[in-house]
C-alpha cells in the first residue's frame, strides 16, 4: 500500500483506517453472501439488517429512545436546508435562524422561499470571529423553530453552550461535528447532518428527529421531500444511498470502540490543543480567526503574515504529507479539519510542520 498522508481535508474527510480495512476486507463478498455491498438489493435482509443497525447504534451513542427516529436520507445537508421550512413553516409562523457563517446562511436563505423568516442572532458584523452570546438571540413572535448551525467549516467557530428555548423546537445542522463529544441530543427536535464529515463517506445525509415531527407533513410537496415518506418506510421507499450508510455504520461501531462520545471528547480536546498552542505561541506569525471562546475542535482557522506565505505553507505541507490544509475558497488562509477519525499522530506531524516552518519563515 503506498504511504498514506495526513489527510485534514474538510469533506469529503477522513475515515478511520480501521474502517477502511474492514471495507475492503469484505468489500467483494459481504458476510458470505457472495456478493459486495455495491451490488447488494436494498431489500434484501442483508441490507435491511444493515440499515437498522446504524439508527440502533446512532440512537445509542446520543441516548436516544424510541421517540426519535434516524432516516437515511440524500441530497446532502444543502437539501435539508429546503425540506425543513417546506415540511415546518406553516403559514402565520415564522422561522428563527441564528447565523454564524456561510452554511447558516444558505439555511436561512432557502427558507426564506418558503414563508415568514426571522434572524434572531447574527455575527456576520465581525466577520463570523465568534458564535453569538445567549443574550443576543432574540426569538420573533411566534417562532415555528429556532435552526443554528453547530460548527462552522469556514470561519472556525463552534458553540460551546448549545441553546435551548422552551417549548420551541430546536432543529441543528450539525454536519461538520456530530458525535464529537457527549451532548443533551433529546433538547432538539431535529438535527441533521451530512455524512462526509465527521460520520462516514460523501452520499448519505443523516436526518434525527422526534417522531411526531414525522407525521402529517403537509401533502402539498413533493413525495420525496416529505420527511413522513421516509419515516414510513424506513429510509428505503426508494434506492437508498446503501454502500455509504454500510460504512457509517462501522464508524459509528468505531466510534463506540472508542469509548463512545466522552471517548472522542479526549481525543478531540487533545488534537485540537496541539495546534492551537502552536498559533497561540507563535508571537502572532500564526493568527487564529476564531475568538478562543468560540474556536471550534473540528475546524482550526489560521492565517499567516502574507498569502504568498500561505500559499507556500499549505504547497510544502502537501509535500511533506499533511494535505487539505488550504481554507475555503470564500476566506483564503489555512484551515485544519481535525475530525473524530483524524489521528493525534497527525495533529502532532502538523504542530512539529507549522513549528519548522516558523523557524524556517519568521
Amino acid at each position: 500500500m503506498a504511504q498514506r498522508v495526513f489527510n485534514f481535508n474538510a469533506g469529503p474527510a477522513i475515515l478511520p483506517l480501521e474502517v477502511l480495512e474492514e471495507v475492503q476486507g469484505e468489500l467483494l463478498n459481504y458476510h458470505e453472501t457472495g456478493m459486495s455491498i455495491l451490488e447488494m438489493s436494498h431489500r434484501s435482509k442483508a441490507y435491511e439488517g444493515i440499515n437498522r443497525q446504524a439508527e440502533a447504534n446512532l440512537k445509542e451513542l446520543l441516548g436516544l429512545g424510541d421517540n426519535y427516529r434516524v432516516l437515511f436520507l440524500q441530497g446532502g445537508a444543502s437539501t435539508q436546508f429546503a425540506m425543513i421550512p417546506m415540511n415546518f413553516l406553516p403559514p402565520g409562523r415564522t422561522a428563527d435562524y441564528i447565523l454564524t457563517g456561510s452554511w447558516s446562511e444558505k439555511a436561512y436563505k432557502e427558507a426564506k422561499l418558503f414563508g415568514n423568516t426571522h434572524v434572531a442572532a447574527t455575527t456576520a458584523e465581525g466577520n463570523y470571529k465568534r458564535t453569538p452570546n445567549l443574550d443576543e438571540i432574540q426569538l420573533s413572535d411566534n417562532p415555528a423553530y429556532v435552526h443554528i448551525t453547530s460548527n462552522n467549516t469556514i470561519f472556525g467557530t463552534q458553540w460551546k453552550t448549545l441553546p435551548s428555548f422552551g417549548e420551541v423546537p430546536l432543529f441543528a445542522d450539525m454536519s461538520s461535528d456530530i458525535l464529537y463529544k457527549p451532548f443533551d441530543a433529546e433538547k432538539f427536535s431535529l438535527i441533521y447532518a451530512g455524512a462526509q464529515k465527521n460520520l462516514g463517506p460523501s452520499g448519505v445525509t443523516v436526518v434525527i428527529a422526534r417522531k411526531e415531527l414525522l407525521e402529517n407533513n403537509p401533502k402539498d410537496i413533493p413525495t420525496m421531500l416529505r420527511y413522513e415518506t421516509h419515516a414510513k418506510n424506513d429510509s428505503l421507499y426508494n434506492t437508498p444511498p446503501a454502500f455509504s450508510v454500510y460504512v457509517l455504520n462501522l464508524v459509528l461501531q468505531w466510534i463506540k470502540k472508542q469509548g463512545g462520545l466522552v471517548g472522542m471528547q479526549k481525543r478531540n480536546e487533545e488534537k485540537a490543543a496541539l495546534i492551537y498552542h502552536t498559533i497561540d505561541n507563535s508571537n502572532g506569525f500564526y493568527i487564529g480567526h476564531a475568538q478562543k471562546d468560540s474556536r471550534s475542535l473540528m475546524n482550526i482557522t489560521f492565517r499567516l503574515p502574507s498569502e504568498e506565505l500561505e500559499k507556500t505553507f499549505a504547497s510544502e505541507a502537501e509535500k511533506a504529507g499533511l494535505v487539505g490544509l488550504k481554507g475555503h475558497r470564500s476566506v483564503g488562509g489555512l484551515r485544519a479539519s481535525t475530525y473524530n477519525a483524524m489521528t493525534v499522530e497527525g495533529c502532532r506531524g502538523l504542530q512539529q510542520f507549522m513549528l519548522h516552518f516558523q523557524q524556517k519563515n519568521g
